[in-house]
């Protein structure tokens, strides 16, 4: 009962910080509003081979869009345990009754609940702009966004562990955020890669959860949803246990 609240206080504050950090909630979304306003528009009469002649190509981008905010949302909220290391407030965490895998739980759920916040507004904005999703699929996109959202908010947490400067951490992540984002099939068909850089998509998680997005919100998709679903799924454990293990061994000076 004590780890379940401590998880859920964990969670809370995350939850608090975001909401009153209103210009961290506009600002995440201006670079995804850029990349679909005018690479929706630049190619909107652009005929990509491998799409069918009913999908626009905004209608292929949006989903990939949404995954780009939550993908970036969630492995940039590892920098908040970072912050703490710098101003003391985690080794104060470290001594409370709570286990240290109940603190990285509650860290990733608090960023991976922020994630998906954000997902859904840039949802609601790619609406605007011309996106009409399937309303149905719409339930389906939430548990691919779940799964994006613990996989890389895990995946922020991890590295956070290793990281004692904000600055460094920052580095670090683009280093992984960028090619995971390009090679992700977000922005364009993962068929239309050369075949040397296709063979490195089919290693990167984020293409099939950018792929389950895609296939629930327009019906269109390049793998079968089931392996999409299987292959983010089993990504998300495995950095939850990854994730967790770090945590328990990092040490707060």
């Amino acid at each position: 009962m004590v780890e379940a609240y401590g998880v859920y206080i964990l969670w809370l504050r995350d939850l608090k910080r975001y909401v009153r950090a209103r210009s961290r909630i506009i600002g995440s979304l201006g670079m995804p509003l850029f990349f679909l306003a005018f690479l929706g528009m630049g190619f909107r009469r652009a005929q990509i081979p491998s799409l069918p002649g009913d999908i626009s190509y905004i209608d292929f981008l949006a989903p990939g869009v949404v995954s780009m905010v939550v993908l970036f949302t969630s492995t940039f909220s590892g920098v908040s345990i970072v912050w703490d290391r710098q101003f003391g407030f985690l080794r104060e965490i470290m001594v409370s009754p709570i286990s240290r895998t109940t603190i990285a739980l509650g860290r990733t759920l608090g960023g991976a609940t922020t994630a998906i916040i954000q997902g859904f507004l840039m949802l609601a904005v790619s609406y605007i702009i011309g996106f009409r999703p399937d309303p149905i699929g719409m339930v389906y996109s939430f548990v691919f966004m779940v799964l994006i959202a613990i996989s890389f908010t895990g995946l922020g947490v991890a590295i956070s562990t290793l990281m004692e400067d904000i600055h460094g951490f920052q580095l670090v992540i683009n280093f992984f955020v960028f090619p995971i984002f390009f090679l992700s099939g977000a922005l364009f068909p993962v068929k239309e890669f050369p075949e040397f850089i296709r063979f490195f998509t089919y290693f990167n998680p984020l293409t099939y959860g950018v792929d389950g997005m895609r296939w629930s919100l327009i019906h269109y998709s390049e793998f079968n949803p089931f392996i999409d679903f299987l292959a983010i799924g089993i990504f998300s454990i495995f950095v939850i246990i990854i994730s967790t293990i770090l945590f328990d061994r990092t040490e707060v000076g």
